[in-house]
């Protein structure tokens, strides 16, 4: 890998190049929530060679929402199914926008 490949991971949302303490640090939570919300399948963090979590950006962004949910009074496991379940309504909103746009809806005329 060059130093511009290095780099270049900087910008990449899938990178995991956060450990644990400095992704509590960043969502001002403890190391024990992260464990939690992985427990809860909510994300799974990647291991370093030597076995510690790294996390990527976009878990990040989960995790913080998580929290969200949690500081409303929201129990852990149950914040964890509200993320996933958004989600999922975000993903098909997607998709039926994407049928919609090319035609491929269930309404549509064209031929399958």
């Amino acid at each position: 890998m060059t130093a511009d490949d290095s780099i270049g991971r900087l910008d990449d949302d899938d990178c995991p190049g956060c450990t644990m303490g400095r992704a509590a640090e960043l969502l001002g939570t403890t190391p024990g929530f992260l464990r939690a919300i992985g427990e809860a399948r909510l994300i799974t963090p990647l291991r370093s060679g030597g076995g510690r979590r790294r996390y990527a950006r976009y878990q990040l962004r989960i995790a913080a929402r998580a929290r969200e949910l949690v500081d409303q009074g929201t129990p852990v496991e149950a914040a964890c199914r509200i993320v996933i379940l958004e989600d999922r309504v975000e993903e098909a909103q997607r998709i039926n926008a994407d049928n919609h746009r090319t035609g491929r809806g269930p309404h549509s005329t064209t031929a399958a």
